[in-house]
């Protein structure tokens, strides 16, 4: 067992050891603080032991059916609220209900003692938010630390009399009121607590916790919760509490990385809580005016906070469109030709690879036309190349006007086109492009100064299918290549058909 980091001095403890009014655990609750320190407890255990105390097993039936945990199953014994709550959960939920229960007699008869008690009730509740918007595990845990932190004024109290409790009256800071303390005792009220706490022999990190909750250093974000709790409870249990909102929210952020817009998101929770912590532990937390006020003021915060989410997720949606907007139009630019807005030549060859293997694997047709302007470099020359790019933009709009929607058409490079034609034999494939020679040749493709601009294409067509193999499809695109070579040389406006591909060589023998 470590030091604690500000031990009580020795007179102090010795004090605190011979004082008989100090309260004591009831024979439940300190079988609980043993079931705590346990590695293995057993939830069957632990559920006979619960039994025992039929008021904390009340409380135990009513917190798991309340909407603190917010269970569809219906409770109906001590066993379901148990499975509901959880074995941690149950331990410290019990150990917090017992306190209070054994506190009831100690704080009677004194507002000053009253008020610290509400302040760690309240404490519980604003710790449990905290660790419910850190996403931290095991927030029973933490309610239990925040209710034990200021357990050391009740033994000031018992030990010093009126002297302190004349001190708890005075409108004094928390860290004004700690030095007040050493300065009446030789120790303030969270070393006392925490000293206490172990001499209960509560777990080593609920002591540590209410040593530390007097600290406004950095620490690890449970002991930090625990810290804050207590000037969040402020906010709604001290007068001037309101006044230190917005310091204590960027205190908040700066201690847990907790941004301030989730705030409200604390306060929403808190607001929720309260009606049924105020009725387990019995004790009035906020007056009805002050709890109505909370709760509608973390309504409309949490309305605002939708607001401003629906905007921000309707800003990123936006935003998000128009990166995919932006990533489609620089796919289609990486995939398209810009003047004709057909695909390129690089796009069509994958195309091209994917039809190809499956009119192979399917034994399907697969026709394949080269198409040539013929002497475009005339156009270019008598009208310039502005005047060529408009009958080149033209022609593609004709080509594709005057195909089968199941048709690719691509834009070789230059004057120069590729048209795909998929599950097309070759006798429909010569029909179609025989009757595309004829109606391009009579298409206007511009009209420059009154004049007409005409022009003619040749095409070679390739065909691949069960009688017509070709090895690949770069040996199609060659054998249309070679067939519209033919066609300007026979004197160009025309259709050619490749040649069949030649027949494979037969293949080698098996070896003997």
């Amino acid at each position: 067992m470590t030091a604690l980091p500000d031990p009580i001095p020795e007179r102090l403890e010795q004090r605190l050891r011979n004082c008989r009014e100090l309260p004591s655990f009831p024979a439940v609750a300190a079988r609980l603080v043993e079931m705590a320190r346990e590695p293995d407890v057993e939830m069957g255990a632990l559920a006979r032991m619960l039994a025992q105390d039929p008021a904390l097993a009340a409380k135990l039936l009513r917190v798991a059916a309340s909407p603190l945990y917010a269970s569809k199953r219906r409770v109906e014994n001590l066993r379901q609220a148990l499975t509901i709550l959880g074995l941690n959960a149950t331990l410290n939920l019990s150990l917090g209900f017992s306190l209070g229960g054994s506190l009831k007699s100690s704080i009677a008869g004194s507002p000053a003692l009253m008020r610290s008690w509400r302040r760690s009730v309240m404490s519980a509740v604003t710790a449990r938010a905290l660790g419910e918007a850190m996403g931290l595990p095991r927030t029973e845990e933490l309610m239990l630390s925040a209710l034990l932190q200021d357990i050391g004024c009740l033994a000031l109290a018992v030990v010093l009399g009126q002297d302190y409790l004349a001190l708890l009256e005075e409108p004094l800071e928390p860290g004004e009121r700690m030095l007040r303390e050493r300065e009446l005792a030789g120790a303030d009220h969270k070393a006392v607590g925490a000293w206490l706490a172990r001499q209960w022999r509560f777990p080593e990190h609920h002591v540590w916790a209410i040593a530390r909750s007097g600290d406004s250093a950095p620490s690890a974000a449970y002991d930090a919760c625990v810290a804050l709790s207590g000037p969040l409870a402020d906010l709604w249990t001290d007068a001037l509490g309101p006044r230190r909102r917005a310091a204590l929210a960027a205190e908040i952020e700066r201690r847990l990385a907790l941004p301030a817009r989730h705030f409200h998101e604390i306060e929403a929770s808190v607001g929720q809580a309260v009606p049924d912590i105020q009725a387990l532990f019995e004790v009035t937390l906020l007056d009805p005016a002050a709890l109505e006020a909370l709760q509608s003021e973390a309504e409309e915060l949490r309305q605002l906070r939708l607001l401003i989410d629906l905007e921000q997720a309707m800003r990123l949606k936006r935003e998000a469109e128009a990166l995919r907007d932006h990533a489609r139009d620089m796919e289609e630019r990486a995939n398209h030709d810009p003047l004709t807005g057909l695909p390129n030549r690089a796009h069509f060859f994958t195309l091209l690879q994917s039809e190809f293997q499956a009119a192979t694997d399917n034994a399907w047709p697969l026709s394949l036309a080269f198409v040539d302007l013929d002497d475009f470099k005339g156009v270019n020359d008598r009208f310039g190349h502005l005047a060529g790019d408009q009958v080149l933009s033209r022609f593609a709009t004709a080509l594709r006007a005057n195909l089968r929607a199941s048709d690719v058409v691509a834009r070789f490079g230059g004057e120069e086109f590729l048209i795909l034609l998929p599950g097309t034999d070759d006798r429909a494939a010569t029909t179609l492009l025989a009757r595309l020679v004829e109606t391009m040749a009579r298409t206007p493709m511009a009209e420059i100064d009154g004049e007409v601009v005409r022009v003619t294409a040749s095409i070679g067509l390739a065909f691949h299918g069960p009688a017509h193999r070709h090895a690949s499809a770069e040996a199609l695109v060659d054998a249309a290549d070679r067939a519209v070579l033919e066609a300007k040389s026979l004197g160009r406006n025309r259709l050619v058909r490749a040649a069949p591909p030649p027949d494979p060589p037969p293949a080698p023998a098996p070896r003997a």
